[in-house]
């Protein structure tokens, strides 16, 4: 949706198909998801929770990142970790204008760089990172790489494809 809504996941199934970025559940047997192509996809992982967010430079701006980790909080846990899944990376996003300069006003000057082909560009992940220290979660984990270089990922800014990818998660029971 490109936005900071978030939804607390209380039972399997429910809200299915909910126009939201992020999912929160401290329930096993709740599998959680979102559909990325470029924007980040994120899991944090609680003590006894987890979330699911779907990041873009509109949801990092509206603070998904942060609705997230205090919905977990919300719900009596805490962020422990989050994992950064494939996205857009800088060397091929392509950004500049009023949007950047806002990016860069909110999560720093790390949040401009440069594409390979040298024009302005958007940190996604860095400026992901940045929200998520913001947040207090203490450990980040991107090793993955970029929708648009790599043609494993769905890249909707590269290629224009309509596929996206989900990213999943549960809690086991104990």
């Amino acid at each position: 949706m490109h936005g900071a809504d978030v939804v607390v996941v209380r039972r399997p199934g429910e809200h299915a198909g909910a126009s939201a970025d992020a999912a929160v559940t401290d329930v096993p047997g709740c599998t959680l998801a979102v559909r990325t192509a470029d924007c980040a996809p994120i899991v944090l992982v609680g003590r006894r929770s987890v979330a699911v967010v779907h990041a873009g430079w509109r949801g990092l701006l509206a603070g998904v990142v942060e609705r997230a980790a205090d919905a977990l909080r919300h719900i009596g846990d805490e962020p422990q970790a989050a994992h950064v899944g494939p996205c857009i990376r800088p060397g091929c996003y392509e950004f500049d204008g009023a949007d950047l300069a806002r990016l860069v006003e909110r999560f720093g000057p790390g949040a401009q760089a440069t594409t390979m082909w040298g024009t302005p560009a958007f940190d996604l992940p860095r400026s992901v990172s940045v929200a998520l220290a913001e947040a207090g979660v203490p450990a980040v984990h991107d090793t993955s790489g970029c929708t648009a270089c790599d043609e494993r990922w769905f890249s909707h800014r590269a290629r224009a494809e309509p596929g996206r990818f989900a990213t999943c998660a549960w809690l086991e029971e104990r």
